[in-house]
């Protein structure tokens, strides 16, 4: 196992250099382990070295390239791993190996080289000697003053395969440059050097990204808006978002996010989050429905959740984050980690998803036929914990939601009861994973929507249910403090608003369990929706 430490990223990524065995999905119910595992042998048979500074440099003198440049390219591209490539997106072919080649480069660097093109897919070193032949071959195209590192700069973009000037002149500055002036090293697992780049201050002779005021994502503000072409994405929905899509662009930030915005693809995602996580761009509003998942949904695929969607094209409802990197990946960067976990934190709260391994899925989960992304090892426990750490669901401050499914709530501040006799209903546009609903009659026999406060509060309560015709005009809410006294009350129209968060008031609450109770005491001959509240 490696580390990588590199001066100009967030935190420190441990990794095997080598290539991954067979392809796994998100589990229905358990999360694949996070311990460490040991290096695995690549699809030639061979295992990566422990050294492979040799290796670089071998390939790097056999074809007159800058070592520091082939490694600073590796580096941009895979992170130093032995990636095997998926089909990500129609048009864009797999990339292999630590450099990431593909297609036509793949095929000509391999010709070069003296190698097979499935030896340069495979096999690490020869990988290598077909990225840098493939380089050569470009430079002496392209007239370049080899001993002049700078001057590579033209030859790294046109592999790259990046066709967009603004994301070519940030591959070449912010990825491929970057590291070659701050350096990098990967570590083994017992702390020896597996391959380090020594800083080299030089100034990438390429046209810089243009200095402009980037405008934010329109619907989060810590990403950059970079409109997909109209396209790519349609601006209706047949449902409101219910689900958040785990992607791995199978490329580079910068190729994923030029790629999606090129009207060529006719695919999109909503969001791209860069290898580091210090940028996302948003591509396409989250009312709107981006092309990112090539599957209708089956229930059967996701333990049985949500089957009232089967059959419905997954795009209508869900939401689809890309991530740079690959499938094959032994490790994702924290950085990258964290800022995906907040973004889909906020993308949650704003659209009221439940925050759980049924609702944040992957895209391999939903699409296995062809699709395998994010991997075997995206760390989804961590993940899922991180998404609800940010959301506020462990601290006092944060929103809590109480669901009438129990299994979507945290017992230690959130739990449903019922009095009398209540029935499960499943009709289109619920919160979470169905509701319960009554008859009205005069009798009280609530639902209790009971909620934990560790001090004094006071907060706005919000209710969701599915409108109808037979629901009552008249359902009433009735707030009650920890020691049972009454804070507010108010009767809500269920047979209008449907499917949305409602604001039913704000009260003063005491610490300990409080609760919002959905009484059926009103108006006979209707029914009481009880799908769930939310305390904000």
């Amino acid at each position: 196992m490696s580390t990588f430490r590199n001066p100009f990223a967030a935190a420190a990524v441990a990794l095997v250099l080598s290539a991954c065995g067979p392809q796994a999905q998100q589990p229905s119910e358990t999360p694949p382990a996070e311990t460490p595992s040991q290096p695995s042998p690549d699809t030639a048979g061979s295992t990566l070295p422990r050294e492979m500074d040799p290796l670089f440099a071998q390939a790097a003198q056999e074809f007159n390239v800058p070592a520091e440049l082939l490694k600073a390219v590796s580096y941009a591209e895979t992170r130093w791993q032995m990636v095997r490539g998926e089909a990500e997106f129609p048009g864009q072919q797999p990339a292999f190996g630590l450099m990431a080649l593909r297609g036509e480069d793949l095929e000509q660097g391999a010709a070069l080289a003296g190698v097979t093109a499935e030896e340069a897919r495979t096999d690490a070193l020869s990988n290598l000697r077909a990225g840098a032949a493939r380089l050569s071959q470009l430079a002496t195209d392209a007239k370049v003053e080899r001993g002049d590192l700078a001057a590579w700069a033209p030859v790294v973009a046109q592999l790259s395969g990046i066709t967009n000037p603004e994301a070519q002149a940030e591959h070449v500055h912010r990825s491929v440059y970057a590291v070659v002036n701050e350096g990098a090293v990967a570590l083994n697992q017992d702390g020896s050097v597996a391959v380090s780049l020594e800083p080299v201050k030089v100034e990438a002779k390429f046209a810089r990204p243009q200095v402009r005021a980037m405008a934010a994502g329109p619907d989060y503000a810590s990403s950059i808006w970079r409109a997909a072409p109209s396209g790519n994405y349609s601006t209706s929905r047949s449902h409101n978002p219910l689900m958040i899509i785990i992607h791995t662009c199978e490329g580079s930030y910068g190729s994923c996010w030029s790629w999606l915005t090129n009207s060529a693809a006719g695919v999109s995602a909503h969001y791209v989050v860069n290898e580091s996580g210090s940028e996302i761009s948003q591509l396409v509003r989250e009312a709107h429905r981006a092309y990112h998942i090539g599957a209708t949904y089956d229930s059967s695929l996701n333990s049985g959740k949500e089957a009232w969607l089967n059959g419905v094209q997954s795009n209508n409802f869900t939401i689809g984050i890309e991530h740079g990197g690959y499938a094959s990946q032994t490790s994702f960067p924290a950085g990258q980690i964290d800022a995906s976990a907040k973004l889909s934190c906020d993308i949650a709260r704003d659209n009221s998803i439940v925050k759980d391994s049924y609702h944040i899925v992957a895209h391999g989960k939903l699409q296995p036929a062809t699709r395998t992304d994010p991997g075997p090892n995206w760390p989804w426990s961590t993940y899922l914990s991180k998404v609800n750490s940010y959301c506020g669901t462990t601290t006092p401050t944060g929103e809590i939601i109480i669901d009438s499914n129990s299994a979507n709530n945290d017992a230690s501040k959130a739990r449903l009861s019922l009095t009398g006799n209540w029935s499960e209903g499943t009709s289109a546009g619920y919160y979470g994973s169905g509701y319960f609903y009554a008859a009205t009659e005069a009798i009280s026999a609530p639902a209790s929507f009971e909620f934990y406060l560790p001090t004094a509060q006071t907060r706005t309560i919000d209710a969701w249910w599915v409108a109808g015709a037979n629901r009552s005009a008249t359902a009433p809410f009735i707030a009650y403090n920890a020691a049972g006294t009454e804070v507010g009350r108010v009767s809500v129209n269920q047979q209008t608003n449907g499917g949305k968060w409602v604001t039913l008031g704000t009260y003063s609450f005491s610490a300990g369990w409080n609760k919002v109770q959905l009484s059926r005491w009103t108006t006979p001959g209707f029914v009481v929706m009880a799908d769930a509240v939310r305390v904000r």
